[in-house]
């Protein structure tokens, strides 16, 4: 005899035709992932066959059909009125009483089960729903904190059956081919957990915007998690390295705060409809995570271990427990945009070819770009306001939306992080996003023409007019790499993930400088010597920026290492090379504070620069912030592909200094794999060459440096710019001796610059002179392995004349 409810203990996931995606997904992790250690809270669901008797018992199986018949499947101009009918005819319905006792009698032996009569969730769960090539989520209704009876859970049910019908089911199932008749609900009965009291949110097992599948990306917000899939909040965000997490070293790369405004409990209102509500989230709960790092790494381990039992990239909602203080796992369905995309062949860079007055900024979903007349729509009733191709703008989307979003060649939203409704369907629907601007309603005007950038790392931004852009589309299977390995120069860690997906040979030149610009902002003696800081300006914009660190050394240690790390994860296990920081004296006068630890010099190219700043005592502590920093990515997160190179190192004596600098920091050379090199840019580094060679691992060649000094050129200078000029014999004999030198030494050598992509010729020479490296800025790598291909196609062909 077929069954109305199953327990969540006789459940698995090969039951998806008896209780759908979602109520499968939960009995298979209740039974099988439960004993390793995951929270899972018990339930029951109804079964598709239990859908059926109730259709039958009803009679309503020809008014249906009749009335999706009527729907016009061009224009969809009748939806709201077909969709209303046919929930109508479910909410006019009557549960069976078989069905009914089924029931109550499951949700009986949940209370005898945890001692009391609990709040439940009741929740939608199709038969065709969350398949891997289709996503259901969000389609139909949840209905949270059911409570007071057996009653009010019934009529919850009933909605839950009326759900199945809503317009953006209804065109859902029309879009993807599904026949409307074949498909049944399951209603998924689950003990609520207080995350009303705690947080809630939702983990994808890869980075959802660059499909990079080492990641693991945890969002959340305080209360219940509907505002975080909603988008109703802009939630923190932490980003997980998997392989960091399997060694178990610290694998937190990233943490963001966002700024939570609402926060969702129960409405212990007993007059009202509404069994939730959304409160004003207090001024200090704002401020601070909704995660310690020990609960992110737990959470993280969990999405893991779901992960590889169903070997596929993974979307898992999680809710934390205010009253046991424990974390539980509440939904996983499969991940519905780059499975469908992990055979990808080709990659489309989007640039822009000039810039504008910026008008506001958010989250970027994807990397593309549009340009369009913007629509300011407050309401999906609206809908026919927006034409096709213009630019939606709105404060949230919820699943309403779905019918409108694809007439939208970009969508801008308010609210809403990475993992929320908006970003989601923005994704499968291939869109240009930018979500959690936070103003973009206010600021941004109804009929203006803005263009929509994505393409320029995490943050989108919505530029005035319309700005010219260039789409490059680039065949990975036709790029072979060379022998000659081909690195990047790179450094914006919101650019990594996706530029991993180049063929590469790892990061030949991380620069600090971006990180420090653009991140930290603040000069590290100014953290160091924050107490005796003159200039009050700073120090408030210091204090501001500091107010979530324990201390302004950890500020700057957090903020370095966890950048270092975003980039050496994205490439690992490939070399990432790491300059110490090269600013000049002007360039850290700029950065929040610098000013008072900063000489004023002539000609700071030449002045007190790289390794001079290192074992001096005006620098020697901020150099002992980078070093801490580094030791953290090595040491504790496990990134032993991080390399470590010293700038501007003039004499050997200057090196020995920094080398035993860096041993009181415990960056021990030969320890933990550590290899410390020097840029050779200065005439010295190639004269002296082989006695750099006896305390450094390996050398790379900054040819801009190294033709300026050779020339006796300042390449600032647009009186003599003209004669730099690479190609020139004087520096490239330099280059010569130095491969040379370092090639007798047994010491690897690089070069970094842009004349291999720029001059065939340069890249010809450097590859018959056997470089062992080439690094190339990331719009110029695709063109540089093409000329080290043909180099050494070239290469070979006159050794075989020969």
């Amino acid at each position: 005899m077929q069954k109305y409810i199953l327990a969540f203990n006789e459940i698995h996931l090969n039951d998806i035709a008896q209780v759908g995606g979602k109520n499968s997904s939960l009995g298979e992790m209740f039974n099988i992932l439960s004993s390793k250690g995951i929270n899972i809270p018990d339930g029951f669901a109804t079964t598709s066959y239990a859908y059926q008797e109730f259709i039958k018992s009803n009679k309503l199986s020809n008014d249906l059909k009749n009335a999706l018949d009527k729907l016009d499947t061009k224009t969809f101009s009748n939806l709201t009125e077909v969709g209303s009918i046919c929930r109508n005819l479910i909410l006019k319905s009557t549960i069976p009483l078989e069905i009914e006792t089924a029931i109550k009698n499951g949700y009986i032996e949940l209370c005898k089960k945890y001692g009391f009569q609990i709040h439940v969730a009741v929740r939608s769960s199709a038969t065709a729903e969350d398949l891997p090539d289709a996503s259901f989520a969000g389609q139909h209704e949840s209905y949270l904190n059911i409570c007071c009876g057996e009653e009010n859970l019934l009529k919850a049910c009933l909605n839950c059956l009326a759900s199945l019908f809503t317009d953006r089911a209804i065109k859902y199932r029309h879009d993807n081919g599904f026949d409307h008749m074949k498909v049944a609900l399951s209603i998924g009965i689950q003990k609520m957990i207080r995350s009303d009291l705690a947080s809630s949110g939702v983990c994808f097992t890869l980075d959802p915007d660059s499909g990079f599948e080492d990641i693991i990306l945890i969002t959340g917000s305080w209360g219940l998690g509907e505002n975080v899939v909603q988008g109703a909040v802009n939630p923190d965000e932490f980003y997980v390295f998997k392989k960091s997490l399997q060694k178990n070293k610290q694998a937190i790369l990233n943490k963001k705060i966002g700024s939570k405004e609402k926060t969702m409990i129960y409405n212990n209102d007993a007059f009202s409809d509404n069994t939730i509500k959304n409160i004003e989230t207090p001024k200090e709960k704002r401020n601070l995570f909704i995660l310690n790092d020990e609960e992110i790494h737990l959470l993280a381990k969990w999405s893991l271990i779901i992960e590889e039992h169903y070997q596929k990239p993974m979307d898992i909602e999680w809710a934390k427990d205010g009253e046991e203080n424990k974390i539980y796992i509440v939904q996983a369905r499969p991940e519905t945009v780059y499975s469908r995309k992990r055979k990808q062949v080709k990659i489309t860079e989007y640039r822009l070819k000039e810039k504008g007055n910026i008008i506001t900024s958010g989250k970027a979903i994807g990397n593309q770009i549009a340009t369009g007349t913007v629509r300011i729509i407050n309401s999906p009733e609206d809908s026919y306001l927006l034409k096709e191709g213009e630019i939606l703008v709105t404060d949230i989307t919820n699943p309403d939306w779905d019918p409108i979003l694809k007439k939208a060649s970009a969508i801008i939203t308010n609210k809403g992080g990475r993992t929320s409704h908006a970003a989601i369907i923005a994704r499968e629907l291939g869109a240009v996003a930018i979500v959690g601007t936070g103003n973009a309603t206010s600021v941004i005007k109804d009929g203006d023409t803005v263009t929509v950038s994505c393409a320029e790392g995490e943050t989108g931004t919505i530029y005035e007019g319309k700005l010219l852009w260039e789409v490059i589309e680039t065949n990975l299977e036709a790029i072979e790499k060379p022998k000659t390995k081909v690195m990047f120069i790179l450094g914006n860690p919101e650019k990594a993930f996706h530029l991993s997906r180049i063929p590469n040979d790892g990061v030949g030149l991380m620069r600090l400088e971006f990180i420090i610009n653009n991140s930290i902002k603040v000069h590290p003696m100014a953290l160091i010597k924050f107490d005796s800081l003159k200039d009050q300006a700073a120090k408030s914009e210091i204090e501001n920026l500091t107010s979530n660190y324990s201390n302004k050394e950890s500020y700057f240690i957090e903020n370095l290492s966890r950048s270092v790390a975003t980039i050496a994860a994205a490439f690992y296990p490939n070399d990432v090379i790491v300059r110490m920081t090269d600013f000049k004296t002007n360039e850290y006068a700029n950065l929040v504070g610098g000013k008072e630890f900063e000489p004023l010099e002539a000609n700071p190219m030449l002045g007190f620069r790289g390794a001079s700043r290192y074992y001096n005592d005006a620098y020697k502590e901020g150099f002992g912030l980078e070093c801490k920093a580094m030791k953290v990515v090595r040491d504790e997160m496990g990134l032993t592909n991080v390399k470590l190179m010293i700038p501007f190192c003039r004499t050997v004596e200057e090196g020995k200094k920094v080398i035993e600098i860096m041993n009181t920091y415990g960056l021990r050379q030969g320890e933990n794999e550590l290899e410390i090199y020097v840029m050779a840019e200065i005439p010295s580094n190639v004269i002296l060459a082989d006695e750099f060679a006896s305390i450094f691992d390996g050398f790379s060649i900054g040819s801009n440096d190294l033709t300026q000094l050779t020339l006796g050129i300042d390449r600032d200078s647009s009186t003599v710019s003209e004669l730099f000029d690479e190609n020139n014999e004087a520096p490239k004999k330099m280059i010569r001796l130095m491969i040379n030198s370092a090639k007798q030494a047994g010491r690897k050598i690089g070069l970094c610059g842009q004349a291999p992509s720029d001059f065939p010729e340069f890249a010809q020479f450097l590859v018959e002179n056997k470089i062992d490296s080439i690094s190339f800025n990331p719009d110029a790598m695709i063109k540089g392995i093409q000329n080290i291909k043909e180099a050494e196609v070239k290469f070979r062909h006159q050794k075989i004349e020969h």
